[in-house]
């Protein structure tokens, strides 16, 4: 059984860094492609980044581009998100998500394995 298991949340003034982990159990990690998503409080969760299998391909939303700097360490089977220079808007459950597959997809339909989220809280 596939285990996503997320750390590194945590409350951080505006213009501070975190980085959030994401280990993977249970599963052939390097078959898997895997992303980022987070959700704020009455908003819909939204993707934030991903990664291939390789970890030679990487996209991002407009929002966090510059900022945030997705990484796997295939040896570890752990993926990780730095996130730098952050806003009171970047204030969301931030969720790990991986499927078997070699693209790199924004939809989270395409995703069949879920963490259980971290909070991440960014003060003004």
């Amino acid at each position: 059984q596939v285990q996503l298991v997320e750390s590194g949340g945590g409350y951080v003034q505006a213009g501070g860094s975190l980085r959030l982990s994401c280990e993977v159990t249970g599963g052939a990690f390097r078959s898997y492609a895997m992303a980022w998503f987070r959700q704020a409080p009455g908003k819909e969760r939204e993707f934030v980044s991903t990664i291939n299998r390789g970890g030679g391909r990487t996209v991002y939303t407009n929002s966090v581009k510059g900022r945030f700097t997705i990484s796997r360490d295939n040896a570890k089977n752990t993926v990780y998100l730095q996130m730098n220079s952050l806003k009171p808007e970047d204030t969301a459950v931030y969720y790990c998500a991986a499927y078997n597959g070699t693209n790199v997809y924004q939809l989270r339909q395409t995703y069949n394995h879920w963490g259980q989220g971290t909070q991440v809280t960014v003060s003004s």
